[in-house]
């Protein structure tokens, strides 16, 4: 016999199938009534365990300071107690999602980014700019590895609380290297290394730099790694809206065109793309932090009843699939 919860939830999702049609993420939001039965649905689903519901997966891209719209996003997220079973990311999605990965909540990475400019992250500063250009000696992300471990400890892949991987570039041979294993810290800097400005990092015989060369947005390693549900952040840049005055910004906005492009067949990929209005923020601009992060919090809370109607669908669809709901009556 169907347990009288299914049977009443089976009633609720009919009754909203029928009475109201389908939305794509930029129609407008449910009627009140349409949120208050999403709610009860909501609210019983996301309390299911691990093995009972779907594998909720989370794509971080690049973007440099745009990618601080991350830190807004995993603040609803986190609000909306929505379980987050992987986390993938590229470049700056790499040390958010470090961060976030080893058990930091939303708020206090936040707080970090808006302590954190490029003086904490790096040897960057006019000085060096100068030698690099003058000795072609290139500058070091050593203090980025630091600055991590300091937050997050000496942490490998396997202490993590949430299962992550990092995308970077072999700079010898071009290549998509996944990275799941070893310390967390290395890996998340070798991630966001830029090349051409910061030495690569050495890895076993590889030497690595930024995977927003090669996969800027890695839904596909999310896809490999398995889940059922892919939501997908990105933050792409308005090139034109961007002035470059110095062989620096030249550097970067040439990193970034490159990624952005391979990054839109990528997209297809994700069953959910929020996309934080960011695309005039420069890449170097850490300073604007606090804005970006405010920028991801408004595109995901402008996102979420879509968003948690595909997390309802999607949960309720591997519901049935399963055996009885621990402690529903028969």
């Amino acid at each position: 016999m169907i347990p009288s919860f299914r049977r009443a939830a089976t009633a609720l999702v009919v009754a909203l199938a029928v009475a109201a049609p389908a939305r794509s993420s930029a129609d407008s939001a449910p009627s009140p009534t349409d949120t208050a039965l999403w709610d009860t649905l909501w609210s019983r689903l996301r309390a299911l365990p691990a093995d009972r519901r779907p594998r909720v997966g989370l794509v971080l891209s690049g973007g440099g300071a745009r990618g601080l719209a991350h830190i807004g996003v995993l603040k609803v997220l986190e609000r909306e107690k929505v379980p987050v079973d992987l986390i993938v990311g590229t470049s700056v999605g790499a040390l958010v999602g470090a961060l976030y990965a080893s058990g930091i909540p939303a708020g206090q990475i936040e707080n970090l980014s808006v302590e954190s400019g490029w003086s904490q992250l790096t040897d960057l500063s006019a000085a060096r700019v100068v030698r690099l250009l003058v000795t072609e000696r290139l500058l070091s992300t050593q203090k980025m590895e630091a600055y991590l471990t300091a937050h997050i400890g000496d942490k490998k892949f396997a202490d993590l609380k949430t299962d992550f991987a990092c995308v970077a570039a072999d700079l010898r041979t071009g290549e998509q290297i996944v990275l799941r294993e070893g310390s967390v810290a290395l890996a998340a800097r070798a991630s966001a290394t830029m090349p051409g400005i910061f030495e690569p990092v050495p890895f076993r015989h590889r030497l690595l730099v930024d995977g927003g060369i090669v996969d800027n947005v890695p839904t596909d390693v999310a896809k490999r790694l398995g889940v059922d549900l892919l939501i997908c952040v990105y933050t792409p840049a308005d090139f034109s809206r961007h002035t470059v005055t110095n062989v620096l910004g030249t550097l970067t906005q040439a990193l970034y065109i490159q990624g952005q492009v391979i990054s839109e067949e990528r997209l297809g990929l994700a069953d959910f793309v929020v996309r934080p209005e960011v695309s005039e923020v420069g890449a170097m601009e850490l300073w604007r932090s606090r804005e970006c992060v405010e920028a991801g919090q408004r595109a995901a809370e402008s996102a979420w009843p879509e968003l948690r109607r595909r997390l309802v669908e999607k949960f309720f669809d591997r519901w049935l699939a399963g055996p009885t709901l621990p402690g529903a009556s028969k």
